[in-house]
């Protein structure tokens, strides 16, 4: 009953995101991608603000942030095996959606 509710409100969310209509359910979305322009702006302007420093230090130094995830690496065989079940399940189900989906 949950999974079918949030499948509803998942696809509130995309009809509302592609039509340009707010509703609660896509108000989240609407922040973020507002939030990716305006430091993609911020990135080619040079403009400097603290919620974008992350994301510029990366942008100069990728290496740096490779580091970290150095690690994790180990785990990476078995992960990929537990993505690839997931993403042909979620093949099978993208037909279930209209063709709606929330990141077109």
């Amino acid at each position: 009953l949950l999974a079918k509710f949030q499948q509803g409100i998942s696809n509130v969310a995309a009809v509302s995101l592609n039509i340009g209509y707010c509703t609660q359910a896509s108000i989240p979305h609407s922040i973020i991608n507002g939030f990716k322009n305006v430091v993609a702006v911020a990135v080619e302007a040079e403009i400097d603000f603290p919620q974008a420093d992350g994301i510029k230090a990366y942008l100069a130094d990728p290496s740096a942030f490779a580091v970290a995830a150095a690690p994790a690496a180990g785990g990476a065989a078995q992960e990929t095996k537990e993505e690839e079940v997931k993403e042909e399940s979620e093949e099978e189900e993208s037909d279930d959606d209209m063709g709606f989906s929330l990141f077109d």
